[in-house]
């Protein structure tokens, strides 16, 4: 890697000390310390698994999640000769591409003793994405890289938008024992990320805008009832938009959770589509669990998000009056 990092102590007689370089046995203590602090290499990510395994017999030194719900394979590379080191981090990025929501969260399970719902929420603030795995980015992580795998790794993203940078830390002692780790990445982070967005093949679907919702609501023929909710809803929640709906969220000590969702392209003739969680409702609200049905609308019906845990379940159906939306928003809107 071509950046070189310098080190310099400044003194108490405000002299400069160097603090001189090696190698110690610093590859063999990063997987270590990635593991218990992941953002010593990148903020926003989460471990959700070690030395995981792959269906073709390689091992993922580090498997990470991000905010957005997307996978980064970190690859320590060792003793790994220049050929071995972008070849291994593709070949397990092939494997992770197709992973499944279920499996995804199995592997989160098993290393981290608890659900990835609870876990995502508690390391990031908020509700697992609705959509996992859309897309995923490969780290690899040495003291040093050779040129012949930066050329390789410069030529994948600037080309083709591949997703894969690498990291090197640098390693210092000072004269009275003192450690010190220092962090250079081959390419900006920023320049990758914009390099797959344009150029490579990202599954992510962006999210739509309020005005696309909108739209949807008044092609579906709710635009009255969605324009109401949206109005009283808001003044309650927190609102946000995903790929299909406009989630409404609340506070639960430190983390945002979704409490209703109003899906406009869902809607139509039945009236504006919408989800609750009845247990986050019930704790807004401040009411039994055995009450929440008496707010919901006349039209529902059991639902849950895709998960085990009974805080992604509650009641889906129809809005078909203001009535209905005044009810809602009213119970929310006692705390």
């Amino acid at each position: 890697m071509s950046e070189e990092v310098r080190l310099w102590r400044v003194a108490s007689d405000g002299k400069l000390y160097e603090i001189g370089r090696s190698k110690l046995d610093l590859e063999e203590r990063l997987q270590k310390w990635l593991t218990g602090d992941i953002s010593i290499l990148a903020p926003g990510l989460m471990v959700i698994g070690r030395e995981v395994e792959t269906d073709y017999h390689g091992y993922i030194d580090i498997l990470c999640i991000d905010a957005n719900g997307d996978l980064v394979v970190v690859e320590l590379k060792r003793d790994k000769t220049p050929r071995e080191i972008v070849a291994q981090a593709l070949d397990y990025a092939s494997w992770v591409a197709d992973l499944s929501g279920d499996r995804i969260a199995s592997i989160a399970q098993e290393f981290l003793g608890q659900s990835l719902e609870q876990a995502f929420c508690d390391s990031f603030g908020t509700d697992l994405p609705e959509q996992l795995n859309a897309d995923h980015r490969m780290l690899i992580v040495g003291s040093m890289i050779d040129a012949s795998s930066e050329r390789v790794m410069r030529y994948l993203s600037d080309r083709y938008g591949v997703n894969i940078n690498a990291a090197t830390f640098q390693y210092f002692s000072d004269s009275d024992g003192s450690e010190y780790l220092a962090r250079v990445f081959l390419m900006e982070p920023s320049d990758v990320e914009l390099a797959s967005r344009t150029r490579g093949s990202s599954k992510r679907l962006p999210n739509l805008t309020y005005e696309e919702l909108q739209a949807l609501a008044v092609e579906a023929g709710v635009g009255e009832l969605y324009t109401h909710a949206m109005s009283r809803f808001e003044t309650v929640l927190q609102k946000t938009t995903t790929r299909t709906s406009v989630s409404f969220k609340g506070r639960f000590e430190r983390s945002l959770k979704a409490v209703l969702n109003l899906i406009p392209g869902e809607s139509g003739a039945d009236g504006l589509r919408y989800q609750v969680y009845k247990h986050r409702f019930a704790k807004l609200a401040g009411v039994p669990i055995e009450q929440v049905e008496i707010f919901m609308p006349a039209n529902r019906e059991y639902w849950t998000y895709d998960r085990t845990d009974s805080d992604y379940e509650g009641y889906q159906g129809y809005i078909v009056s203001i009535e209905e939306i005044d009810r809602l928003a009213d119970a929310l809107a006692i705390t």
